[in-house]
């Protein structure tokens, strides 16, 4: 029987008994739904977060000085406990890391944990919650701002220690009309009194969190208000990626030396860049890749168990078709291809419908939430090997007991 002729038998099969059919392919439907669905979500968060989250928290080309590295959450105990009796890193490190790089695009300091909130104030306008820095001016450059409205702090401005601010879009979204309106302004952080020195255009949104509700002081007179934060970061710019490597290498000799570490002495702080965040987050979704599989593995065990079932129904539900093809020539090779491309046609198709509804889910995820999704091509490919790879394996018990049918016994069954 030609490959075709089987393929044709095997489609009006399916689409005489479409209801039976679909039930059949539920279990593969809904397994290869929830592999494509969920490696799209994972890869477009892989992608979103390489793209956005981490430069958006680092800086783009740019690495941190750090007391601890800036993942934690894959450590023990113990050694989050040593991280935690680091000493603090010190301002005057920061001469010591600009005396190693001089060329460099900037340097700056700025307060890290705990950063405080206040609720911000306008003419009885307000915005809650906003998070306040201290910072040094070439911060702003290490973050790549842009500026809306008016001028980013200055060196003056830490020296004077001048009652300033440099505020982020939120804020002057919700305080004041337009960005040039808040230039000159006095605004209440907390209890005290602050001019607007400039506005932040806007960063958006990652993952549903907003990087604009922020309000930047120069270091000293953040640090005559709230005091020294319990961690300081140092944040290096260098003018492309390929500088990195050499850039931080540089930055780690000169903080050993500034802190009078002997060459056995392990690191008391950490030199990191964004890829420390993207390497966190490759590690999670390492783990969610290595669950995944195996549920989608039960659901296409379970499917395939269901069509083999089927197929075996099929096989006693048609002893009296079987008869009449073998007594006019047909050998249990063209008995068994006929019963065999039945089951891959059905697993097939399971594999296409759960390809549309992973794409579906994907894109109804993307839509109505900030999670993005990526559909890719390997996952598609795989589903539908899955779903076909079904069909021949839970197919050929079915299609070899039809094939061994004697035709005499099929004839009499009618």
């Amino acid at each position: 029987m030609p490959f075709f002729e089987a393929a044709l038998l095997a489609f009006r099969a399916i689409n005489t008994a479409k209801l039976r059919s679909f039930f059949t392919l539920l279990g593969i439907i809904v397994s290869v739904t929830f592999l494509v669905a969920v490696v799209a979500i994972i890869q477009g968060l892989n992608s979103y977060v390489k793209d956005n989250l981490t430069g958006a928290i680092v800086g783009t080309n740019a690495f941190q000085v750090r007391r601890s590295p800036l993942t934690v959450a894959l450590m023990d105990d113990e050694t989050i406990r040593r991280m935690n009796r680091r000493p603090a890193i010190r301002q005057d490190e920061a001469e010591y890391v600009r005396a190693a790089l001089p060329d460099v695009q900037a340097i700056s300091i700025q307060t890290g944990w705990p950063s405080p909130t206040e609720d911000v104030r306008y003419r009885g306008r307000v915005l809650r919650n906003a998070t306040v820095f201290g910072v040094t001016p070439p911060y702003q450059v290490v973050q790549d701002y842009e500026f809306a409205a008016g001028a980013p702090l200055t060196d003056p401005d830490i020296e004077q220690r001048r009652q300033v601010v440099v505020i982020g879009w939120s804020v002057v979204s919700e305080l004041f009309a337009t960005p040039e309106a808040a230039i000159g302004k006095k605004i209440r952080v907390g209890d005290r009194e602050y001019q607007v020195k400039g506005v932040v255009a806007e960063k958006g949104r990652v993952l549903g969190q907003s990087f604009d509700g922020f309000v930047l002081l120069p270091l000293p007179t953040f640090e005559a208000m709230y005091g020294r934060r319990l961690t300081t970061t140092i944040s290096v710019k260098v003018a492309n990626a390929d500088e990195l490597p050499g850039a931080m290498a540089r930055a780690e000799e000169a903080m050993r030396l500034a802190r009078g570490l002997h060459p056995r002495e392990e690191n008391n702080f950490a030199v990191d860049k964004a890829d420390a965040l993207v390497s966190f987050w490759t590690d999670l979704t390492r783990v969610l890749f290595m669950v995944v599989p195996a549920v989608v593995f039960i659901g296409i065990v379970v499917g395939g168990i269901v069509i083999m079932n089927i197929m075996l129904m099929s096989v006693s539900e048609r002893t009296f078709e079987i008869g009449i093809r073998k007594a006019l020539g047909a050998t249990r090779r063209d008995i068994r291809r006929q019963f065999l491309v039945e089951a891959v046609a059905l697993s097939t198709l399971g594999g296409l419908l759960g390809v549309a509804g992973g794409w579906s889910l994907a894109w109804l995820v993307s839509t109505a939430t900030p999670l993005p999704a990526q559909v890719t091509a390997w996952s598609v490919a795989t589903a539908l090997a899955l779903g076909s790879g079904t069909g021949i394996l839970f197919g050929v018990y079915p299609a070899v007991r039809a094939a061994r049918l004697d035709p005499i016994t099929a004839l009499r069954a009618e």
